[in-house]
């Protein structure tokens, strides 16, 4: 698994209510963990890299601090960087939160879900289980529900679909 595409800053973010069963990252699912960075810090060690292609907010649970983080994703968006942030709530519980769909939206993909281990596979690109879907957002925003990236192209995503994973990339 992989935190998106191209050369990326990985912000993790501290505090999980998930606490997802073999979770890569545990150390972030203590709210009282971690260290704090302010926006311009984050930006400045973001900077020093010239190569980089994007940014990924991980964790831990980014939309726990979505309002917090917001400043940081939109200096990051008009410094003409891709956002993309992992979640283990679902698409259509992130468009019921203001704070947690404003986050959203700064965002080019979402990949949302909790990890479950039972699902778990490594053939998925950008993902750990099968239950978690790669959303592109602005096309999700525009369709008015889910649109999941598949591979470098989008899938219409219905609700209770199976799906059966590609060759890995």
């Amino acid at each position: 698994m992989g935190d998106g595409t191209g050369l990326r800053y990985v912000l993790f973010a501290q505090g999980c209510p998930h606490c997802c069963e073999g979770c890569h990252n545990p150390e972030t699912h203590d709210p009282a963990g971690g260290y704090d960075a302010t926006a311009e810090e984050l930006l400045l060690d973001i900077g020093r890299n010239p190569l980089l292609t994007g940014v990924t907010f991980s964790g831990g649970e980014p939309m726990l601090q979505a309002r917090a983080l917001l400043p940081l994703a939109e200096a990051i968006r008009a410094r003409g960087k891709s956002l993309w942030v992992y979640t283990g709530y679902l698409w259509e519980e992130i468009l019921q939160n203001a704070e947690h769909r404003a986050l959203a939206e700064l965002c080019d993909v979402v990949v949302d879900g909790p990890f479950d281990i039972k699902r778990k596979t490594p053939l998925l690109p950008f993902r750990g289980s099968e239950n978690q879907r790669v959303i592109a957002v602005r096309e999700s925003l525009a369709k008015g529900e889910a649109v999941e990236m598949m591979m470098g192209r989008e899938h219409r995503y219905e609700k209770n679909e199976a799906y059966s994973p590609g060759p890995p990339i």
